[in-house]
């Protein structure tokens, strides 16, 4: 064991000095992994980009492709599917982190979420493995409203969903991307945790205010209770075991106490974070001058 060990740290070394780190990044094709993946890219690291249909197998169902995927690997990057908070979390980090002790992996980064009580008994269960973590608990994706769950309504000129006059910290995806690289590449930051938003907090409505001005076409927030919106769920097709799950989430995490920023990002990476107009406008604006020019045509 003593031998193979040590081969493998030559080996690593050989190909940290040659090529930078080797990584992989779990949840490749998603708002944060794709982001990681290409940042890491651009600073030299080698990526091993973990999918379910990639060409390094990786799914949070099937622990059989966690082994092959953390072979060889110098560092991780975790974004685990469905959630953190979700049933089962704890004990399926507690699996992976012990494949990554036992790979020689040397350093991971968890992506949790902020003010999730669930989501810290996961970041414990990984930490306790012995695995060097370094946790990064976001703030409420910007992306959500281009790339995931609310694109679709905010499109049609809807947002509707659980969160009342709550005020939320959006964090750009971009930012969240940029802290995660630099833990995965800074040792420094090995065993801290650090908490990203943006700079400043908005209500839904607030966030449809932006998004109206930045696409040229009003968008609406209607608030919906947290029932109300699991049958949505259910009607887009989610289970309804799920669906109930995911609106309970959200309304427990839009209950106003994460409605405060924090200095995060600026710690990190010795700048402020993106504000949501900025997201808004990158997302929405270039969309709504084509479309402008298109009609002028």
């Amino acid at each position: 064991m003593t031998t193979n060990t040590k081969h493998t740290q030559s080996t690593r070394s050989t190909q940290h000095d040659a090529a930078g780190p080797t990584v992989l990044v779990t949840a490749a094709t998603g708002k944060t992994g794709r982001r990681v993946a290409r940042v890491l890219t651009e600073h030299g690291a080698l990526v091993r980009a973990g999918s379910r249909s990639g060409s390094t197998p990786f799914d949070w169902e099937s622990p059989a492709t966690w082994g092959p995927a953390l072979d060889g690997a110098d560092a991780a990057y975790v974004a685990y599917y469905p959630d953190l908070a979700a049933p089962g979390a704890a004990e399926a980090l507690t699996a992976f982190g012990e494949l990554a002790v036992a790979h020689g992996v040397e350093r991971v980064t968890l992506l949790s979420g902020r003010g999730e009580p669930e989501a810290v008994a996961a970041e414990e269960a990984l930490r306790a493995t012995g695995v060097g973590l370094t946790v990064v608990r976001a703030a409420f994706f910007a992306q959500n409203f281009d790339e995931g769950l609310l694109a679709e309504g905010v499109a049609a000129g809807t947002i509707a969903f659980p969160a009342g006059d709550t005020a939320e910290p959006f964090i750009d995806a971009d930012d969240l991307a940029d802290v995660i690289v630099a833990t995965l590449l800074q040792e420094e930051h090995a065993g801290l945790v650090h908490e990203v938003t943006g700079p400043r907090v908005l209500t839904f409505a607030e966030v449809a205010a932006e998004l109206s001005r930045a696409a040229g076409h009003e968008v609406v927030y209607v608030p919906m209770e947290e029932a109300e919106f699991a049958r949505m769920l259910g009607e887009f097709g989610l289970p309804e075991p799920e669906a109930v799950w995911l609106a309970g989430l959200f309304t427990t995490l839009l209950d106003g106490h994460n409605a405060s920023v924090t200095d995060g990002v600026k710690r990190v990476l010795g700048r402020e974070p993106r504000d949501f107009s900025a997201y808004a406008e990158r997302a929405f604006g270039a969309a709504a001058g084509a479309a402008g020019a298109a009609g002028r045509a």
